[in-house]
């Protein structure tokens, strides 16, 4: 953990987790969230690991393995704990009734897996990511590696069924090199603007062949911790 001064921004994201993790108590397995405010989350469990709190974490990501590995949280796999009480991991984009785009980071396809694992996820954010309307943010949609092109042809047919048009980007890191996930697939990330409606977007993505998953958590967050100026404000899902 670093010592070095946080910015106004990062403060809210821990300030968010902190809140989460009052939540968390002893004998709970927990789902870690891949992101840089998931990251606040694994800092602040450290350290009450540190001062005797019992919990196994199962991560979303190698990059969050390794954290909490490093920081002594114990960690499992989802084999060995398929039931896990509390997910808690952030989000790129909040929509009113809680639907998520997530995957900003890459991790989506681990990322919804152990939260479709999970009897609660808490999602844990700055104020800036609730929106009324999804879609700014480029929605990530994970896919095999083999006829990309073909997939991205059907996808841009499936997403126009559902009233979206954008460029789809594969996603490259800072090198230049494609991205390749965990899993060993890519993403391909959609620049919708708006998306009128996630639950008919999430359907018709799912139904591409090549598509492996999308960014679109539905029904999945059931409590979300906002931080802004005026401090966290607790919304949960109606």
């Amino acid at each position: 953990m670093s010592d070095a001064p946080l910015s106004d921004a990062e403060t809210l994201k821990r300030q968010a987790a902190a809140r989460a993790l009052e939540h968390v108590r002893s004998g709970m397995k927990l789902g870690l969230g891949t992101g840089s405010t998931a990251k606040h989350f694994v800092e602040l469990l450290a350290e009450k690991v540190q001062q005797g709190l019992e919990v196994v974490g199962v991560p979303t990501s190698e990059v969050t393995k390794a954290q909490a590995e490093s920081l002594g949280v114990p960690v499992a796999t989802l084999d060995e704990y398929p039931i896990l009480d509390l997910c808690v991991d952030g989000a790129d984009e909040i929509g009113p009734d809680l639907t998520l785009v997530k995957g900003g980071g890459g991790a989506l396809l681990r990322e919804k897996i152990v939260a479709s694992a999970a009897q609660e996820m808490f999602v844990i954010a700055d104020a800036s990511k609730r929106v009324a309307q999804l879609g700014a943010f480029p929605l990530p949609i994970e896919v095999v590696d083999f006829g990309v092109a073909a997939t991205r042809r059907a996808i841009e047919r499936a997403a126009k069924a559902a009233g979206c048009h954008g460029l789809l980007t594969l996603r490259r890191r800072a090198d230049g090199h494609v991205f390749v996930t965990d899993q060993g697939h890519v993403i391909l990330d959609a620049a919708y603007g708006v998306i009128p409606d996630p639950a008919a977007l999430a359907l018709a993505l799912s139904q591409v062949p090549g598509v492996v998953e999308h960014g679109l958590f539905i029904k999945l967050a059931t409590r979300v911790f906002l931080a802004g100026a005026d401090g966290v404000t607790v919304i949960d899902r109606a």
